[in-house]
């Protein structure tokens, strides 16, 4: 008999599940749509079952919804074992909004954790990120590309606060969506520990000399989204270790991470340290000096993000193809290409005797679009 009632529950329940694919309305019957009987109560002389044995109406769940299960429970195996899961009310809500049942089934795929949020907590979210963003197509499209940076945090006060917060700086709706976007644990972040890293950035002004802290830590935040995820530690020993090896006075500092600078407060405190080693050694063995390696770095920071191998990979691409030291020094931004890249285009000015020494190399920071219009009129046009 108590087979049989779990037979026709079963069968209730799949066609539960695929009558709501059908439907266009997010409206949930209830907060855990599905509900699910993992046992009968076991007999005192059967042998016990495994702790937190997964459940296998989930599982016949998901797999209806088209998730790669076996992605899932390798990312978070708890999830399985949870007796109660909204993954028909998430579907639902999230093709309403737009989002394919591929993009539902991706979603879950790689980050399950997201069939335990509520329906009222995915309304009161979705609503505070629409407060940024113009359109849900926009919401779907990060979700999509990064479920995590919606369903990480549980905590919907907590990116109410933050937004609010960071607002109250002055970042543009425009930095609040970059945020959200590409590092979206800053809201997922206590308001004190943002505020603490804001308040750090407004200190290290003020000691340099600055006259507008605020606008200082506006300037570093905007031009690096990632600093309010690291911390202040790791941004302090960056800026000692920026001052120390370049020989910086303070208005150089400021000017320095307030600029460009910014760009590279993030990274990691040894490999910053030893991609400014590694590059002075190399100019230095091909002749610069100290103060070039100076200028190189203050003119272009992103220089340091380059290991070592790779910019001297790319250093020796430049030289054997015919550019200086002198002319990269002027036009470090060459270094941001790849080696493929910048091969292909200089057998491609070799070709028509393009020269260097008399043009430069501008015509190697070209887009891809810009550059082939460049050679196309060169070719019909050498004078």
């Amino acid at each position: 008999m108590a087979s049989r009632f779990k037979a026709i529950i079963g069968l209730h329940r799949l066609f539960s599940l695929q009558k709501a694919f059908k439907c266009v309305t997010v409206q949930c019957a209830t907060v855990f749509p599905l509900q699910r009987f993992n046992s009968v109560t076991p007999n005192e002389n059967e042998p016990k079952a495994s702790v937190n044995p997964e459940n296998e109406s989930l599982l016949e769940n998901l797999n209806l919804l088209g998730v790669d299960v076996k992605m899932a429970r390798q990312r978070q195996p708890g999830v399985f074992r949870r007796v109660f899961t909204n993954e028909q009310c998430l579907a639902k809500f999230l093709q309403a909004k737009g989002a394919s049942r591929q993009t539902v089934a991706s979603i879950i795929s790689r980050y399950p954790r997201a069939i335990t949020r509520s329906l009222e907590y995915l309304e009161q979210r979705w609503q505070l990120w629409r407060n940024i963003f113009q359109t849900d197509e926009e919401i779907v499209s990060i979700l999509d590309r990064s479920p995590e940076s919606f369903f990480r945090s549980s905590d919907n006060s907590k990116l109410e606060k933050n937004i609010a917060y960071l607002s109250s700086l002055k970042l543009s709706n425009k930095d609040l969506h970059r945020l959200l976007a590409t590092a979206p644990r800053t809201f997922s972040n206590s308001l004190e520990l943002n505020r603490q890293m804001v308040e750090f950035l407004e200190d290290v002004c003020v000691e340099l000399g600055g006259t507008g802290p605020e606008e200082f830590a506006k300037a570093i935040i905007s031009r690096n989204l990632y600093v309010l995820i690291r911390s202040t530690k790791r941004i302090k020993a960056n800026i000692d270790n920026l001052r120390a090896a370049l020989k910086l006075s303070d208005a150089e500092l400021l000017v320095l991470l307030q600029g460009s600078g910014a760009k590279i407060l993030d990274l990691s405190n040894e490999y910053l340290k030893n991609n400014m080693a590694s590059l002075q050694e190399r100019l230095l063995v091909l002749g610069c000096s100290k103060e070039d390696v100076k200028t190189l770095i203050v003119g272009y920071p992103m220089v340091l993000y380059i290991g070592a191998t790779t910019l001297s990979i790319k250093l020796d691409c430049l030289l054997k193809g015919g550019i200086t030291m002198e002319q990269i020094l002027k036009k470090p931004k060459v270094l941001d290409y790849s080696t493929q890249n910048v091969t292909a285009r200089l057998e491609e000015l070799h070709e028509i005797g393009y020269n260097f020494k008399a043009n430069g190399i501008g015509i190697l920071d070209l887009s891809q679009k810009r550059f082939a219009a460049k050679i196309e009129k060169l070719v019909t046009s050498p004078d």
